[in-house]
């Protein structure tokens, strides 16, 4: 501890770790994701269309696992459904409890309607276990038809067009959370939910340029160009906005220069020097905005554009969660007296160490592998193109 005759007793310690860097990390991969998707269903984005159906099941799969971190971070998790049963008006977690389980329930019911007619299918088909799965799915059909068809596209298109807002809650609802804290300077500013929800849609699209590009890979099937480079276009838009954003933050408290700027500012250049400086502003803004800017040019090759846009995405993924560590970690290292800084070391083992963070992360991944045995993540052309 750094300046302890200046740090309180409540300050001696980081109370939020690495399970609450997680928590929104995650949740910004859900919205990304399903906005993603509805450019596809809503606003009919056809080049996009190879990616469609794998952003939405992606959302579902990561939304489950969304709250994992907090049950873990939790000392009696089970106590998280009181929230529920005895829901508070002025609570914001019992807000987003409501608004988890709505989004959640939208997410399910429209993979089931983009899904239904293959589910329909294998029902007749498939026999043994897998064929009674797939005919509880169908709930008791076994005929799709035109009229049917057309009222799932309706309704596809109508919970997507809900689901957008939805999503902007969802993750501008953890920056929220943050902006509402008065007490920490760092995380008390409007543009707080703003700049998560940005980074959400930053981190969805790289997130899913990087497991197209990946599954492709695995299931020896080439890319489609034209998809990867219109999400490329799309990734290096979001980026300029997040990156602005943040930095337009950090300019505004600079230039306000208020009492708690000088821990501010050695917070950034001292205790958050790598992270910050070097992760999140060099390695996981600059050079992704540079990769980027390379790969959506008009006439690149193929064969050059799609590992420039892998590589600038999985950059992009560290710095979001750079992001997030960076918030939510480095707002609890200086004291409210604005004199001492707090230290933290970084556990590898336990329930808010290294491991269990990988767990969680490989949780969702899990989960996607076996929705794509379950159902056809990729349309007949997508499979048959190598």
């Amino acid at each position: 501890m750094d300046g302890s005759s200046f740090v309180f007793p409540n300050d001696s310690h980081v109370a939020w770790s690495i399970m609450i860097v997680l928590y929104p990390y995650i949740t910004g991969l859900v919205a990304g994701a399903f906005i993603v998707s509805s450019l596809y269903h809503v606003f009919h984005q056809e080049v996009l269309r190879p990616v469609a159906r794998l952003a939405l099941v992606k959302a579902l799969c990561f939304c489950a696992f969304a709250t994992v971190p907090l049950l873990l971070h939790l000392h009696h998790p089970e106590r998280a459904f009181n929230i529920m049963i005895t829901p508070s008006a002025t609570s914001a977690m019992s807000g987003f409890g409501i608004i988890y389980s709505l989004y959640m329930l939208l997410l399910v019911v429209e993979v089931w309607l983009v899904f239904r007619a293959d589910i329909v299918a294998r029902a007749r088909s498939a026999r043994g276990p897998s064929g009674l799965l797939y005919r509880i799915l169908s709930f008791g059909d076994r005929e799709i038809t035109k009229e049917s068809q057309a009222a799932d596209a309706w309704l596809i298109r109508a919970l997507s067009i809900v689901g957008i807002p939805a999503a902007c809650v969802l993750h501008g609802y953890v920056g929220f959370l943050f902006g509402a804290v008065k007490a920490n300077p760092w995380w008390s500013t409007a543009l707080m939910p703003v700049i998560f929800l940005a980074s959400a849609v930053v981190s969805g699209i790289a997130a899913l340029i990087v497991l197209y590009l990946f599954m492709s890979w695995r299931r020896n099937v080439t890319p489609d160009a034209a998809c990867v480079r219109s999400l490329s276009r799309y990734l290096w838009s979001s980026l300029i906005i997040a990156v602005s954003l943040e930095m337009l933050e950090l300019v505004h408290m600079a230039y306000e220069a208020g009492a708690e700027w000088h821990v501010l500012s050695t917070l950034l250049t001292e205790r958050l020097a790598v992270s910050y400086g070097v992760v999140q502003v060099l390695i996981g803004s600059l050079c992704p905005f540079v990769l980027l800017l390379l790969a959506i040019h008009p006439r690149r090759n193929p064969k050059m554009m799609m590992p420039l846009s892998g590589l600038a995405s999985v950059l992009i993924l560290v710095q979001v969660f750079a992001m997030r560590w960076n918030v939510v970690v480095g707002g609890q290292l200086f004291s409210k007296s604005f004199r001492g800084f707090v230290e933290f070391p970084l556990s590898i083992g336990g329930r808010e160490g290294l491991i269990a963070a990988a767990v969680v992360l490989t949780l969702p991944l899990i989960a996607l592998w076996v929705a794509g045995r379950l159902l056809p993540l990729w349309s007949a052309d997508e499979s048959c193109r190598t």
